[in-house]
C-alpha cells in the first residue's frame, strides 16, 4: 500500500480511539472539566503529563533544530528536560497542596487580589496562544504532506479535531486521550529510530548508535557528520556558533519557563493526593527521557541521510520524498549555476524575513527545480528545508517501509493534538472559572460555568487556528517564546508566592505586569520587527529573543522584591497558609483532599 493509504489506516484508527475516549470520559461536572474529578492515578497522570508535556515542538520541532543547528540546538533539549525537573521538585507538590485548579486561581488567592488574578489571566492566556501556535502549525505540517493538503487546511482539520475531544471530554477526557496519544506518539519515535540505527550502525539502540561507528566505515558517526557538515561550510556538528551567553539564557529561560506553564501544572491536581502529584511526576519524568534521549540521535541521522541523499545530486535522480514535500513548500531549491545538480552549502537559499521561498505557481525551471521568485543569489546554496519537516521526513528518506512513515504522521498528529487540547483547556478555564465565575458573575451555577467553559474552548480553537497559520517562527522557535512569556511573569510570582510568606500582592502585580510587558517588547522587535526592528547585532547583551525570558525574570524578581519591602505585608491568614503548603504530610488539612 501507499504512504497515503496506511496514513488515512492509521490516522483513521488512532482518532478513532481518542474520539472514543472523549465519548466514553466526557465531563458532567466542572471539576471533571478542570481536573478530571481529581481521581486520576499516578501512572496515568504521568503518561498523561508526559503527553501533555511532549507537544509538536518536542516529536517534530527539537530534533529538527538539532539536526540543523548541532550543538546549538541542545539548549532545548537541556532547557525542556532541565525545566520538568524544576517543576516536579520545586513547584508542583506545592501548588497541589494549596489545592487550585489554575495558575490563576493560586496568584488570586495567594496574592489575596482580583487584578492579580486578572493580570495572570492575561499572561495564561498569552502564553498559551503563543504556545498552540506552535501545536497548530505542526497539525497542519502533518496534513500538508501525507493527505497532501496545503498547510492551512491542515491546520483548519486539526482545529476541528481537537474542538471535539476538548471541548466535550474537558480534563477528563483529554487525561485518558492523553494517554493514548503518549502510547502512540512514543512507538511512532522511536520504531523508526531503531529502525536506522540498525540500518546505519547495527546497534538497535538509537542513543549507542549515535556514537557507534559507521558500517563497513571505520568512522565514528559523529565524526562523519563533522567531516559532511565542514565539506560544505557548515559549521562542525558538534560545535557551536552561539555565543556562550546565548545559550545559558535561552537554556535558563526554558527551564524557569517550564516551571511557570499553566497547562502542565494544572496536571498535578487531577490526582487524588499530594503523593501521588509527586509519584506522577517521577513517572512522566521516565516516560518525558525516552524521547528526550532518542531526539540527538534522530537528529544525527536524519542530518546525514538528507546530507548524502540530496548534495550534487541531479534532480532527476532524486526520491520521490523530496518531490512530494516540494508541494508542501516546506523544502525548495534553485538552480542558481544551472548545472542541474542541488549545491546544499552554508547560506541562505531564499531571501526574506522568514527565508521561506516563494514558488512561483507551478512552474518549472529547465532542470526540474521549482521557480522561487526571492531566491538568494548572493549565496551558493541552493537547497531549502524547513527544520520541522525533518523528523517526519526521516524514514522516507532512510528509505522504511511505507507503515513506519504514515505511523510517524501518527506521532506527529498525536503530540500536537495532546498538547493543543491541554492548553485549551487552560484558555478556557482561565476566562470560565477565573473571570467569570471568581469576578463578573459569582453566582454562576456549576451548569453554567461549564457551558462558559466550553464556549470559551470554541473561540479559543478559532484564534489558535488563526495563530497556526500565521506562526511567528518555527515550531520550537514559537514554543520556545511561550516559554519566556511564562517565565517573565508566572515562575517569579509562583516561587515567591510559596517560599517568601511576605511577598504581598503589589510586589507580586507590578513584577508581572513589568516582566510580561518587557518580554513581549523585546519579542516584538526583533521577532515582527515593531519599534523600529533590530537585527542579531542590535540584541541587548547578545541575547536572543528566546533567552530573553530570563532577563524579564530576573527584573520581574527585582521588581517584586523591592516593591514588596516599601508596601504592606500580607495579612496574617495568608502568611500562615504560605508557612502550611511547606510543610510535609498532613499540615494544612483540608488543602490535601
Amino acid at each position: 500500500m501507499s504512504v497515503q493509504d496506511w496514513t488515512y489506516i492509521i490516522v483513521t484508527l488512532t482518532f478513532a480511539v481518542y474520539i472514543g475516549i472523549a465519548i466514553w470520559s466526557r465531563a458532567g461536572s466542572t471539576k471533571e472539566f478542570y481536573v478530571a474529578g481529581g481521581g486520576v492515578s499516578p501512572l496515568a497522570n504521568g503518561l498523561a503529563t508526559a503527553a501533555d508535556w511532549m507537544s509538536a515542538a518536542s516529536f517534530l520541532g527539537m530534533a529538527g533544530l538539532i539536526s540543523f543547528n548541532g550543538y546549538d540546538g541542545s539548549v532545548y533539549l537541556m532547557g525542556w528536560t532541565g525545566g520538568y525537573v524544576l517543576l516536579a521538585l520545586l513547584l508542583a507538590p506545592y501548588l497541589r497542596k494549596f489545592g487550585k485548579f489554575t495558575v490563576p486561581d493560586f496568584i488570586g488567592d495567594r496574592y489575596y487580589s482580583n487584578i492579580a488574578r486578572t493580570v495572570a489571566v492575561f499572561c495564561a492566556l498569552l502564553v498559551s496562544f503563543t504556545y498552540v501556535a506552535g501545536q497548530m502549525r505542526g497539525v497542519g505540517l502533518v496534513f500538508s504532506r501525507f493527505l497532501e493538503v496545503d498547510i492551512n487546511t491542515g491546520v483548519i482539520i486539526g482545529m476541528f479535531i481537537v474542538l471535539f475531544y476538548a471541548v466535550l471530554g474537558g480534563m477528563k477526557g483529554i487525561t485518558y486521550t492523553q494517554v493514548a496519544q503518549y502510547c502512540v506518539l512514543i512507538f511512532a519515535f522511536m520504531v523508526p529510530a531503531i529502525f536506522i540505527s540498525i540500518q546505519m550502525t547495527g546497534n538497535p539502540i538509537p542513543q549507542l548508535g549515535m556514537g557507534s561507528s559507521v558500517i563497513g566505515e571505520n568512522v565514528y558517526l559523529l565524526d562523519k557528520l563533522d567531516g559532511l557538515s565542514t565539506e560544505l561550510g557548515f559549521a562542525e556538528y558538534t560545535n557551536g556558533s552561539k555565543s556562550m551567553i546565548d545559550i545559558f539564557f535561552i537554556t535558563a529561560a526554558l527551564m524557569v519557563g517550564t516551571a511557570g506553564l499553566p497547562h502542565v501544572i494544572v496536571r498535578f491536581f487531577t490526582v487524588p493526593k499530594v503523593k501521588d502529584a509527586r509519584k506522577s511526576a517521577g513517572y512522566a519524568l521516565l516516560f518525558i527521557a525516552i524521547l528526550y534521549t532518542t531526539a540527538p540521535a534522530i537528529s544525527v541521522f536524519a542530518r546525514t541521510n538528507l546530507i548524502e541523499t540530496v548534495s550534487n545530486e541531479k534532480y532527476e535522480n532524486l526520491p520521490e520524498w523530496f518531490k512530494k514535500w516540494e508541494d508542501t513548500a516546506l523544502l525548495g531549491w534553485i538552480d542558481k549555476n544551472d548545472d542541474g545538480q542541488i549545491q546544499y552549502l552554508n547560506g541562505s537559499a531564499v531571501e526574506g524575513n522568514k527565508n521561506k521561498p516563494v514558488f512561483d505557481g507551478k512552474n518549472r525551471g529547465k532542470h526540474g527545480e521549482r521557480v522561487i521568485i526571492n531566491a538568494n543569489l548572493a549565496t551558493k546554496n541552493e537547497l531549502f528545508v524547513d527544520p520541522d519537516i525533518m523528523v517526519l521526513a526521516n524514514p522516507e528518506i532512510a528509505k522504511l517501509p511505507n507503515w513506519v512513515i504514515a505511523l510517524v504522521a501518527a506521532g506527529g498528529l498525536a503530540a500536537a493534538l495532546s498538547t493543543a487540547a491541554g492548553l485549551l483547556l487552560v484558555i478556557s478555564t482561565s476566562v470560565s472559572h477565573d473571570l467569570i465565575k471568581k469576578q463578573l458573575k459569582p453566582n454562576i451555577t456549576d451548569k453554567g460555568e461549564l457551558i462558559a467553559a466550553r464556549l470559551s474552548a470554541v473561540v479559543a480553537v478559532v484564534i489558535a487556528g488563526w495563530f497556526g497559520i500565521h506562526p511567528p517562527d518555527l515550531v520550537a522557535a514559537t514554543v520556545a517564546l511561550a516559554f519566556g512569556l511564562a517565565a517573565a511573569s508566572f515562575f517569579p510570582a509562583i516561587i515567591l508566592g510559596i517560599f517568601y510568606k511576605k511577598m504581598n500582592k503589589e510586589g507580586a502585580i507590578a513584577g508581572m505586569v513589568i516582566g510580561i510587558l518587557l518580554m513581549l517588547f523585546y519579542m516584538m522587535k526583533f521577532k515582527f520587527d515593531w519599534f523600529g526592528g533590530g537585527t542579531t547585532e542590535d540584541w541587548w547583551f547578545g541575547i536572543s529573543p528566546e533567552g530573553f525570558g530570563t532577563v524579564a525574570m530576573m527584573v520581574n524578581f527585582i521588581v517584586s522584591i523591592i516593591i514588596s519591602k516599601f508596601t504592606p505585608a500580607p495579612p496574617e491568614e495568608v502568611q500562615e497558609i504560605v508557612e502550611n503548603i511547606r510543610i510535609p504530610n498532613n499540615a494544612g488539612g483540608a488543602q490535601e483532599h
